[in-house]
C-alpha cells in the first residue's frame, strides 16, 4: 500500500462518525500490534535499495542518450553505437559485445532490422552488454557510461540547442496529454515547435508544415488502394492544402516515404521534376526551394502517415534544410507518433466507457447520473495534476460530450475532493455530496495509477439494490478488462506494415465490441 492508500483503507475502516477518543485508541492499537520481523525489515531495505539502484541506472542511460541523440531526433544509429562501444577497454570485450547485440536483435528484431535504437532499446542494450562483462554490475555500468559520456564531444552551442529542442518536444507531449483526446492541440503544437525552431536555429526560414494521414482509398479505388489525407498544416497553406488527397498516381515523393519508411530530402524542388505542387496560383518561376517528407511510424515501426515541410515561400538564400534539422524533424515526427497515438488510446477508454454505460442503464435505473473525468498533468507546480470532465451522462442516459475544458482543480473543488481522493489511492470512494451518495470510481492503467474517474450519483440512497450493484460491478470488471486490453495494444511491437487512418476508426468501434467480448466470455466462464 502506498500511503493514500494506507489511509483511504484506515478511513473506511473507522468510518465517518468515530470520536476522537475512539481513534486515538485505534492508532495506539495499529502501533503496538504492526510489527515487522528482522527479514522483513532487511528485505524491505534490500529492495528499496535495488529500486534506488535501479531508478539512478535509469537517469544515468536516459542522460546519455540526450547527449548522443543531440537534435532530438528520438533514436540513435545502431552502426554508430557499435563502433564506439568496440572500443571499450582498448578492443578486449569484442566478443561480449557481439553476444549483447544477438540478444538485442532476438529481444527487438524489428529495430534491430532498421537499425536504429529508441530509449528503450538503447537503454537494454546497454544493460545486455554489462551482463556479458565480468565484474560487480553497478561498476561496470558507471566505467561503460562514463566512457560513452567521454566519447562524445559537444560544443555549448550545440548543448544550448538540445536544451531548448528537448523543451520544445515535451511540449507535443504535453500538449497530447491535457487535450481531452482531441488532436487540435497536438496539431498547434507541432506547427508551433517547427517555426520556433526554424526561427532560433534555422536561419530564420518561412516554413510551411503539413501533416497526411493514410487512408483507405473507397471514393476512387482505382487510382490505388490508400490515399494521404492533409488532416492539418499551417495557417498560410490553409486554402490549398487542408483536406486535400493525394492519390498514388498523383506527382510526388510522398508515397516513396511511406513504403521505404525513411525521409526523403528534396533540396531544390524546381530541379527535381516529380514534386506535387498545391498550391496553382504560385507560378512556375517562383517554385523554388527545399522539400522535406518524413514518415510518421507508430510505436511498431508502422507507416501511418507522413510530416511535409518546405521552404517555398521563403524569399531569402538560405532555403535548404540543414542535416541538424533534418534529425530535428525526425524527432518531432516521433514526438507528434507518440501523442497522436496517445490520444487515440484516450478515445478507444472513452469509447469503452460510452458503449459500457449504454449496457448498464437500462439495468441499473437508481443511477442518477454518471460523470466521466480524465486525469491530466497540471499546469504548474502548485498543482500535480488535474481532472477534465469529459462526458455526463443523465438518469435517462442521455450524454453531453464536454468539448470545451471543464477542468477541476483540487484547491478549488473542496466539495469534489473524493475525486481526488480516488485517483490518488485508485480505490472507489463513498460519500455524500449535496444529500446525493455518490461512488468515485478509478479506472486504472496498467501499472495500476487512476487515469479516468467514474463519478456515479444514486441519490439519497446510499446504495443500490443488489442486482443492480451486482451489473454496475460487472460493467466495471469489463470495463476494466477493455481498458487493459487497449493499453496493452498501444504498446506491443510487432512487423511494420502501412497503418491507415480508417483503421483508427474501426479501433474505435473495436474499442466498443471488445467490452461486448469481454462481457461474452465472462458469461462462457459462468456457463
Amino acid at each position: 500500500l502506498n500511503l493514500p492508500q494506507f489511509v483511504q483503507l484506515m478511513e473506511t475502516f473507522v468510518g465517518k462518525g468515530t470520536s476522537l477518543p475512539t481513534m486515538k485508541r485505534f492508532i495506539a492499537f495499529i502501533k503496538e500490534e504492526y510489527k515487522q520481523t528482522e527479514e522483513e525489515k532487511m528485505e524491505q531495505l534490500k529492495k528499496v535499495h535495488r529500486s534506488s539502484l535501479l531508478a539512478r541506472r535509469k537517469l544515468l542511460l536516459e542522460a546519455l542518450f540526450e547527449k548522443w541523440d543531440n537534435n532530438g531526433c528520438g533514436f540513435l544509429d545502431l552502426k554508430e553505437v557499435d563502433a564506439v562501444l568496440s572500443a571499450f577497454k582498448e578492443g578486449m570485450e569484442k566478443k561480449a559485445l557481439r553476444n549483447a547485440k544477438k540478444h538485442l536483435c532476438s529481444r527487438y528484431p524489428q529495430p534491430s532490422r532498421m537499425g536504429k535504437l529508441s530509449p528503450q532499446t538503447f537503454q537494454t542494450y546497454l544493460e545486455l552488454v554489462v551482463s556479458e562483462l565480468t565484474g560487480d554490475e553497478d561498476e561496470v555500468i558507471d566505467s561503460l557510461v562514463e566512457f560513452l559520456t567521454t566519447s562524445v564531444e559537444r560544443s555549448h552551442m550545440e548543448h544550448l540547442r538540445r536544451l531548448a529542442r528537448r523543451k520544445w518536444l515535451h511540449r507535443i507531449q504535453q500538449a497530447a496529454e491535457t487535450s481531452g483526446a482531441s488532436m487540435e492541440p497536438v496539431y498547434k503544437a507541432v506547427f508551433k515547435v517547427l517555426s520556433q525552431d526554424a526561427e532560433a536555429h534555422g536561419d530564420n526560414k518561412k516554413i510551411s508544415a503539413y501533416i497526411a494521414l493514410l487512408e483507405e482509398n473507397q471514393v476512387s479505388p482505382e487510382r490505388g488502394r490508400i490515399l494521404l489525407h492533409y488532416v492539418a498544416c499551417t495557417a498560410d497553406d490553409a486554402p490549398y492544402v487542408l483536406n486535400q488527397i493525394l492519390y498514388r498516381d498523383m506527382e510526388g515523393v510522398s508515397f516513396a516515404v511511406v513504403e521505404e519508411g525513411k525521409p526523403i530530402h528534396v533540396p531544390r524542388v524546381q530541379l527535381h521534376g516529380n514534386i506535387h505542387f498545391w498550391n496553382y496560383d504560385r507560378p512556375v518561376e517562383e517554385r523554388r526551394g527545399s522539400f522535406l517528407v518524413l514518415p510518421l511510424q507508430d510505436a511498431r515501426w508502422r507507416v501511418f502517415g507522413i510530416l511535409g515541410l518546405d521552404t517555398l515561400q521563403d524569399e531569402g538564400e538560405k532555403t535548404i534544410f540543414l542535416t541538424h534539422e533534418i534529425s530535428f524533424y525526425q524527432g518531432i515526427s516521433h514526438a507528434f507518433s507518440k501523442a497522436y497515438h496517445h490520444v487515440c488510446t484516450l478515445e478507444n477508454i472513452l469509447q469503452v466507457t460510452l458503449t459500457a454505460l449504454d449496457w448498464l442503464y437500462p439495468r441499473a435505473p437508481n443511477i442518477h447520473t454518471v460523470t466521466t473525468y480524465l486525469m491530466e498533468p497540471g499546469q504548474d507546480k502548485t498543482c500535480d495534476y488535474a481532472l477534465r470532465k469529459v462526458i455526463t451522462t443523465d438518469h435517462i442516459g442521455q450524454k453531453e460530450i464536454h468539448t470545451s475544458p471543464v477542468l477541476l482543480l483540487r484547491k478549488e473543488n473542496l466539495l469534489r475532493d473524493y475525486l481526488f481522493k480516488c485517483t490518488d489511492s485508485s480505490q472507489v470512494i463513498g460519500t455524500y455530496v449535496c444529500g446525493e451518495y455518490h461512488f468515485a470510481i478509478p479506472l486504472r492503467d496498467l501499472s495500476g495509477k487512476a487515469l479516468a474517474v467514474l463519478d456515479l450519483s444514486i441519490g439519497h440512497h446510499q446504495e443500490l439494490p443488489p442486482h443492480e450493484h451486482k451489473d454496475l460491478q460487472k460493467m466495471l470488471k469489463m470495463v476494466q478488462a477493455a481498458c487493459s486490453e487497449i493499453l496493452k495494444m498501444s504498446s506491443r511491437e510487432t512487423e511494420p506494415i502501412c497503418v491507415l487512418e480508417a483503421e483508427h476508426a474501426a479501433s474505435l468501434r473495436h474499442s466498443g465490441i471488445l467490452f461486448h467480448r469481454f462481457m461474452l466470455q465472462d458469461l462462457r466462464e459462468c456457463v
